[in-house]
């Protein structure tokens, strides 16, 4: 008999007779199943469909939320029918799911363009971009909208102050390697052709293809570290079409690489 009670408490876990109205605590496990890339393509759908409208075909906007809004739900979701507005690009965020598991909210950054009345005609203005959350439900079939967006600020924030710090900068390898960073990012510009030919061996990076040309390695500094592999960061001014240049920051690794001669040098292994 005591046998018998022994291997009844290990199969089901002393823990439940003692505190058997208890609930697990697995519900977390639970959230964590919740089918979040679906509910980001719905959301992201949904959010388009509800920012785009047009007074001269209202029924559209209506038929295009409907393939999202849960059944029985008002596909005018809240549009008075006038005015005339254009959503585009849109990105999925967080997916905030509820302690039950069921609902959830997504939010979506989506890129907007007012249109401005001039007569009988509409204007179109500036792009520019609104944040939503959007709610949503799982169905025993699939993921649906269970309202309308509700828009949140969108606020700048600062730095975190445990970001990782830049390193202890080696200004003589800085230096040596100088004319090679130009050499690379000029490289870098062009082709895959020209970027295999003074990268480290083994290297895989990919060419930006002639996007751009490099108009200026406007600072260049390598950091200590081990005798084969070196972190480095750049800062480039990229020439564009016309008059337009772009500055832009790189990060990345120099890798230790010997000729046969013997000569040694360091050369890009890696970009990011």
């Amino acid at each position: 008999m005591v046998v018998a009670v022994l291997l009844l408490a290990a199969i089901s876990g002393v823990r439940s007779w003692i505190r058997p109205n208890e609930a697990p605590e697995t519900i977390i496990a639970g959230q964590s199943g919740y089918p979040s890339d679906e509910a980001r393509a719905v959301a992201t759908r949904y959010a388009v469909s509800y920012m785009t409208w047009d007074e001269a075909n209202a029924d559209a906007r209506a038929s295009q939320i409907s393939l999202d809004l849960a059944a029985g739900l008002d596909a005018r979701a809240g549009w008075n029918g006038r005015g005339k507005q254009a959503a585009g690009t849109a990105y999925a965020g967080e997916v905030k799911v509820d302690s039950g598991g069921v609902a959830a909210t997504v939010d979506v950054r989506v890129q907007v363009r007012a249109f401005v009345r001039q007569g009988r005609a509409f204007v179109p203005g500036a792009f520019t971009w609104v944040r939503v959350s959007v709610p949503v439900a799982k169905t025993s079939s699939r993921i649906v909208a269970s309202g309308p967006p509700s828009f949140v600020p969108d606020e700048r924030a600062a730095l975190p102050d445990n970001m990782p710090e830049a390193g202890v900068p080696d200004d003589d390898l800085t230096a040596a390697t100088l004319k090679d960073a130009e050499a690379f990012f000029s490289a870098y510009a062009e082709s895959d052709a020209k970027v295999e030919a003074v990268t480290a061996p083994g290297a895989a990076i990919r060419s930006l293809n002639g996007t751009v040309k490099l108009g200026e390695l406007k600072d260049w500094q390598v950091f200590a570290g081990n005798d084969d592999e070196r972190r480095a960061t750049a800062a480039v001014t990229w020439d564009g079409a016309g008059d337009t240049t772009l500055d832009q920051t790189y990060s990345l690794t120099l890798r230790r690489t010997v000729a046969a001669d013997g000569a040694q040098r360091w050369q890009v292994a890696a970009v990011g």
